[in-house]
Order: structure tokens, then C-alpha cells, then sequence
């Protein structure tokens, strides 16, 4: 029967002309529910290159409807193809293949005349976009991977040994809860139910037909097309399992080219994963930049798959120093510059680590707004002794209901969480987010990071998390910039593991840009470079370099006024030198103080007796 539903039109490319079809009820060999396109219906003449590659069985059928001349020119619609005939299809998208020439999402690009999507016809299918899904196979007594069988018989499956017949699709998670703890009462281990509930769930209530699928044989990603309800059924090797219709790319896709953020998500250890977070990149990955953009011009789907996909693909670049970039952090060369960016590039963590007033966190903040486009993509935190994994992550707070005013402990996400969160939604990934980590040798490193060290190092991995237990990967746009004062003893505390996960770049007295960052800075503000005589002064009588003074603290503009040199002198820098020598016997005052400072500066600058030879009077 076909007048079940009422009949769906579809929109050609650059607002074309409409297409009719209509839903049967009878499904077709890959289990959806089968469509005829009505006769008099018009074609695109032509089709977009990756369609061979993307939706096969629709681009055969379409060749050989052309041979056969069901599909022809026609002057009924000037510049377009026609269907001369009644064509029955597969499935609602394989219908809309044929007359676009790409591949399309049919639940959704079929609409009634008011605007209704076909999917909103189908007792099953949930309302809402389209998602998609990894499907793993996790038998291991198996004479041959399950995964190769799906893909030579259109279909995924989920193992589902001991469920009960009769589990309908549509199913609530609460009802699944009660079956799972009876069918699996003794079967499995507590820790596994809620996982099989979980995923029993999603295969039979959550997924339908238009979503994504992917599976991972062989080191290659394969991607198809739901294209029917769930089911469940006896596996070759007699297992009882949960099955689905699929329409597979006819091509893999290799693992080590895929995108960073899939990478992560096929490494999670789940046998059904959501990759709804990447469905823009995998329905973009046989498309190139220019066919994607013509989807975009030419598409009516309200999903707006095409626009997702060259979001997805969008590159994350650095912006490149600039000379008014080093003119403003007063730097000696844009090489440094550009060194500095290239190591955060590569490694994505980096510290910044030297002496107190080498201006670390300045730069850290100036660099990561200049690299991430602006302040809302950075975030600053300062680590302490106290400071733990729940502050830095995530772990259970006191929070205060706002209704009940009643406090009670809630999971409650950590600056590092909140900004990776941030990193990885739809519109951000080529956009560089900062966190900055000021006196990052102040904690114990080890408790603060628990299992993300790990994730430091290997990026394209995720880890299973304390607190919330969700899967979690650092995405790829997300570095982090540490900054360290080498004064402070707690510096023992960066073990070695710590060390192989950053790059450390030295802002030191003893050497560019901080050497001579001072003499630019006063240069260029047109002040007297007495301050930087006296600081070189100052450092050469220091022995240890890690207690050297820099030069931020006379880059104040309380020092220039009356009095402000000596006063810095007293309050900010005799103090720090105080503490150095502590116990020492040294008169801080006499070797480091402004008089005997003054004197050493004014003996350098003193012309040595013969070096003028127009005699020490002359002028």
C-alpha cells in the first residue's frame, strides 16, 4: 500500500525543481522501508565525485537507470534531467541519491508540502538531527572479524547474548534497566550493566535510519547508513545479537590520515561510541573543499550537513608574529618569536621558566591572546601547595541548590575541563584556546594531573576519568602554557615525567629577550637608562643565576617618579636578596645597595687615563 503516507517532495540544487515520491510500507533489501520516485520526477545531470565512492548501490542504480533511459533529457524540465517512469528504491535516501547525484540523508531532505521530514512519518525514528555512531565487534571467538561480515552483508550488529526475545526498538532506558538485571543477573559483573543498558539502549531507541555508522577494521574507518529499524537475531556462530541495515562508502578510509578529534574517539574501549561530536568531519571526508562549498550553494537539507563538514575541516593554524607583535613585548628578535610559536606547535605545552620579574607570565598572557585571537580563549590559573586534581579537573563540590537553598556534593567541572569543553564545540576547533598555568612548580604535580598526564603525551588517546567515568581526550586546538620562577625550591617537585611532556624556553638575566629587555624598554619610552646600568650592576654580583633579578620590576611607573628608584630599590629588590642570603653573614646593603651600585656604574663609565688624546681636560 502506498497511501499510508502522504507524498514527499524533494528540491533540486540552486532552488530547483521539486521531485515526488512516496513511502511504501514493504522494505527493501537493506531492511529500510523502500520509496518510489514518481514519474515526471526531474534529475541533476550530473553527479559530484565523490559519490561513487560515498553511496555506491545509489550511483549503480542511477548509471543503470540512464542506460536504460528511465532517467533522460527531457524538455519537460530544460536544463534538467527527467524520470520517465515509476522507480522503486531501496530506501527514502537511495530515492534521493539518484535524482541529486551526491549522497543525502532522505529522512530529512523528503518533506511534505508543509515542510514536515519523512522521518517525522516513521513510528521509530526520533525526532531531532541525524547523529552518528562507532559500532566495535567485541567477540574474540570468532573464526573471522564480525566487522569484515558487516560490511560484505549491510549491516552492524551488537552482541546481545542472554537478552530476551521481544525487546522492541523504542524501548525506555528504565525498562532496559529492569531486563539487563534480570536476563544478566548472574552474567555479568555490576560494573558492566549499566554499560550493556547504555548501549542496548542507544542501538534500539537512539539510533534510526539516516544516522551515520562507522566501523574500524583492518587500521581503515568505513562509513555507511543506518538505513532501517533494529532487530534482533541469531549471528552465524549462534549468538543472539541486535542488528541493523547498512548502506557501506564502498572505501576505507585510513586510520593515521583521519582527523585528530576521530582518532581520539576510536580509541575509546566502548563496543557502541556517539560520534555525533564528529559527524561533520566523517561526512566530509571523501569530499573535497570545493564540493563541500557547492553542497552548501545547492543543498535545501536543514541539517546542514555540508556546512558542518567544511566547519569541521576548517584548519588550526597559528597567526604568524609580526614585527608590532615584537615591538610590544619588546622582544630582541621576531626569530625568537617564531621559535617560540613553532615549540608550542609541536609540543603544545610549554614553560616558561627563569628568575622573579623576567616578565614569564606576561609574556605567557600577551603571546596566548595574540595566538588565540583575544582574551575569551584564554584562561589563567595559579597553582599552590593545596591545589588538587578537583580543583584543576573536575570532582564533587559543595553546591547550593538554588530552589531548596539545601548544599549538597555535585560533580562540578575544573578550569581545564571547562576549557576543553569550550575547545572542542562545533564552531571552535580551528580556533587555538590557552590555558596558562602560572608557578606551575608550586603543586604537587603529579596529584593535580592524575591520569592527564597521559594525555600531555599522547594526544590522539583517550582516558576513562576518575570522577564522571566519560571517556575524555585533550583536544588538538588546546595548549597549555606553564610558567615557573626558579627561585622557588618547590622547582624539586617537576619530576622527570613532567619534563618530557613541555618545552622549556629560558627568560633569564643571562640571555635574549631578557638580557637586554630593560635598555629597549627605556629607549623606547625615552627614559634615562641609568635603571638598566644598575640592574646589570646587580646581577654580576649575584653568583647564582636562578636568583638573579629581572627586569620587570623597574618597568613600573612608580619607579620614575621622585623618589620611586630608591624606593623599588628598598621595598621590591633588597628583600628578595635578603632571603637569598639568609644566614650568610652578607651586608645586603653594602654589596647590593643603590651607593655601592651607583660606584661601580660610574667607575666603567670613567675614561681610562691615555684612552683620549686630546688630553683628560678636553671637551
Amino acid at each position: 500500500m502506498t497511501d499510508e503516507y502522504p507524498e514527499f517532495l524533494l528540491r533540486l540544487p540552486r532552488n530547483g525543481p521539486l521531485a515526488r515520491g512516496r513511502l511504501l510500507t514493504k522494505k527493501g533489501t537493506n531492511g529500510s522501508q523502500k520509496m518510489v520516485v514518481l514519474a515526471g520526477s526531474p534529475a541533476r545531470p550530473e553527479v559530484v565525485p565523490s559519490f561513487p565512492l560515498r553511496m555506491p548501490s545509489s550511483h549503480r542504480l542511477r548509471e543503470e537507470l540512464r542506460e536504460r533511459g528511465t532517467i533522460k533529457e527531457t524538455t519537460t524540465w530544460p536544463g534538467w534531467l527527467e524520470v520517465v517512469s515509476d522507480v522503486e528504491c531501496n530506501s527514502p535516501s537511495a530515492a534521493a541519491e539518484i535524482l541529486l547525484g551526491r549522497s543525502a540523508n532522505g529522512w530529512l531532505e523528503w518533506k511534505t508540502a508543509d515542510g514536515r521530514p519523512l522521518a517525522d512519518f516513521l513510528e521509530q525514528a526520533s525526532a531531532g538531527p541525524s547523529r552518528a555512531w562507532l559500532v566495535r565487534d567485541p567477540n574474540i571467538t570468532s573464526a573471522g572479524p564480525v566487522d569484515q561480515i558487516w560490511l560484505s552483508k549491510n549491516c552492524v550488529t551488537l552482541a546481545a547474548d542472554r537478552l530476551r526475545p521481544g525487546v522492541a526498538p523504542g524501548i525506555s532506558k528504565e525498562q532496559l534497566r529492569v531486563i539487563v538485571d534480570e536476563d544478566y543477573e548472574s552474567a555479568a559483573a555490576y560494573s558492566q550493566k549499566p554499560r550493556f543498558v547504555e548501549e542496548f539502549h542507544a542501538f534500539l531507541s537512539r539510533m534510526r535510519p539516516g544516522d551515520t555508522v562507522c566501523v574500524f577494521p583492518d587500521g581503515e574507518l568505513y562509513v555507511g547508513e543506518i538505513t532501517g529499524e533494529a532487530e534482533q537475531a541469531t549471528s552465524g556462530d549462534g549468538r543472539s545479537v541486535l542488528r541493523r541495515p547498512v548502506e557501506w562508502a564502498s572505501k576505507g578510509y585510513p586510520y593515521d590520515k583521519l582527523p585528530e578529534e576521530v582518532q581520539q574517539k576510536l580509541n575509546t574501549g566502548h563496543d557502541l561510541v556517539d560520534l555525533t561530536a564528529v559527524k561533520g568531519i566523517l561526512d566530509g571526508l571523501w569530499s573535497s573543499d570545493d564540493e563541500l562549498k557547492k553542497a552548501v550553494e545547492e543543498s535545501t537539507d536543514t541539517s546542514g550537513v555540508a556546512i558542518q563538514a567544511i566547519v569541521a575541516r576548517r584548519d588550526l593554524a597559528f597567526p604568524q608574529p609580526d614585527e608590532a607583535l615584537r615591538k610590544r613585548l619588546n622582544v630582541h628578535d621576531l626569530a625568537w618569536l617564531d621559535e617560540v610559536c613553532d615549540l608550542l606547535w609541536d609540543e603544545r605545552q610549554l614553560i616558561f621558566y627563569g628568575p622573579p620579574g623576567t616578565g614569564k607570565t606576561y609574556l605567557a598572557q600577551e603571546l596566548a591572546e595574540f595566538l588565540g585571537g583575544g582574551p575569551e580563549h584564554v584562561k589563567l590559573i595559579q597553582f599552590h601547595p593545596s591545589y588538587a586534581y578537583e580543583d584543576f579537573f573536575e570532582g564533587f563540590r559543595p553546591r547550593e541548590d538554588p530552589d531548596t537553598h539545601e548544599v549538597a556534593f555535585r560533580l562540578t567541572p575544573g578550569p581545564l575541563r571547562e576549557l576543553a569543553d569550550q575547545a572542542r564545540m562545533e564552531g571552535n576547533r580551528h580556533i587555538p584556546h590557552f590555558l596558562i598555568i602560572d608557578e606551575i612548580n608550586r603543586a604537587n604535580l603529579a596529584k593535580v594531573f592524575g591520569e592527564l598526564y597521559f594525555l600531555l603525551e599522547y594526544r590522539k588517546k583517550s582516558v576513562r576519568l576518575t570522577y564522571s567515568g566519560e571517556e575524555f581526550a585533550l583536544p588538538r586546538n588546546l595548549f597549555v602554557i606553564g610558567t615557573m620562577n626558579t627561585a622557588d625550591r618547590s622547582i624539586a617537585l617537576v619530576d622527570a615525567a613532567m619534563r618530557r611532556r613541555f618545552a622549556f624556553v629560558e627568560l633569564s638575566p643571562r640571555v635574549e629577550p631578557t638580557r637586554r629587555l630593560l635598555w629597549r624598554w627605556l629607549e623606547s619610552e625615552g627614559k634615562d637608562t641609568e635603571p638598566a646600568d644598575l640592574l646589570d650592576a646587580l646581577n654580576a654580583r649575584i653568583d647564582d643565576a636562578d636568583f638573579r633579578i629581572g627586569p620587570s620590576y623597574l618597568m613600573k611607573p612608580g619607579v620614575y617618579r621622585e623618589g620611586g628608584l630608591e624606593r623599588t630599590w628598598r621595598t621590591k629588590i633588597l628583600p628578595l636578596l635578603e632571603e637569598h642570603h639568609y644566614g650568610d653573614g652578607v651586608d645586603i646593603e653594602k654589596r647590593y645597595g643603590l651607593t655601592a651600585l651607583r660606584a661601580t656604574v660610574a667607575a666603567r663609565r670613567a675614561p681610562v687615563a691615555g684612552d683620549n688624546e686630546e688630553g683628560p681636560g678636553a671637551r
